[in-house]
């Protein structure tokens, strides 16, 4: 018998393909006959709104996940087989305390004046999530440092979170309560469902996958990540002592390249080797 898994999967550029790295066409249809499994809990953890989210489902073929955790983590659903989309208000009022009831509106304005900060378009944003803009050679370190402070400055607790969209290229900064990163909507979730860190993995690609990736619970880096996301996930593990919890996939799994999905099954692969028969 076959202990119960929570896969908790990042969308854009880790399950779905659409980066500028070729995919192993077999990948996909192997997620899926492992998403059926009933012994799988399929999380998706995406900077993708609901709307854009269940667009991607149908435009990928991709399977129904049982709980979506939407922009950045900051909003978390269940969905399942029915897709109810039933809303997890205990998370919401959670992370809602972070911004001491301030509308996103006024943290808004507390940056408006940071010229190289360009917002995103309305449907990004939320009552919990701002998401800028900025050039990608950008000094992320000093932006991060002024944006900060000015948050602090309206006693705002927030999380920060600097990566980059190579196909643009653009620097994306996103801005969430403090307790609404990837990595605390999974432990949130994992608690809440009985999962236990051993019994975790997520998978990702990219730099607002670096908390969740170098947690505490198992983690896969796809072989389409960037060499400096890479080497990032391996110093933040490391220093976080998970240096062993953290697979970066290199390709040769099932003659796959170990690129976006070929890299979760890689990675489910070498932490819990008894969902190989199913990848088959």
């Amino acid at each position: 018998m076959i202990a119960p898994l929570l896969l908790c999967c990042d969308l854009d550029r880790t399950l779905i393909p659409n980066g500028p790295q070729t995919a192993s066409p077999e990948a996909l249809p192997r997620s899926r006959r492992v998403a059926e499994r009933p012994e799988v809990t399929l999380v998706y953890i995406t900077g993708r709104s609901r709307d854009l989210l269940e667009r991607a489902v149908l435009r990928w073929h991709l399977p129904q996940p049982d709980i979506a955790a939407t922009d950045v983590g900051s909003a978390i659903h269940d969905v399942g087989a029915t897709a109810a989309w039933t809303p997890w208000h205990d998370w919401h009022d959670r992370i809602a305390r972070d911004w001491h009831g301030l509308p996103p509106s006024d943290l808004a304005a507390a940056l408006a004046e940071i010229p190289t900060l360009t917002p995103q378009a309305d449907d990004h944003q939320t009552p919990l999530k701002l998401c800028y803009t900025a050039p990608s050679d950008i000094d992320a370190v000093a932006l991060q440092q002024t944006v900060s402070e000015r948050l602090n400055a309206l006693g705002v607790n927030a999380s920060i979170i600097w990566s980059i969209d190579e196909t643009i290229p653009l620097g994306l900064l996103d801005i969430l309560p403090r307790s609404a990163t990837k990595q605390g909507a999974i432990d949130f979730i994992r608690q809440r469902l009985g999962f236990t860190v051993e019994r975790t993995l997520f998978a990702g690609d990219s730099g607002n996958d670096l908390p969740a990736l170098s947690g505490p619970f198992r983690s896969v880096l796809v072989a389409n990540a960037t060499d400096a996301v890479r080497q990032a996930a391996l110093r933040q593990a490391a220093e976080n002592g998970n240096a062993e919890t953290l697979y970066i996939a290199h390709g040769e799994f099932l003659g796959m390249n170990g690129a976006y999905t070929a890299g979760i099954l890689e990675g489910m692969a070498h932490f819990f080797p008894e969902f190989t028969p199913w990848m088959k």
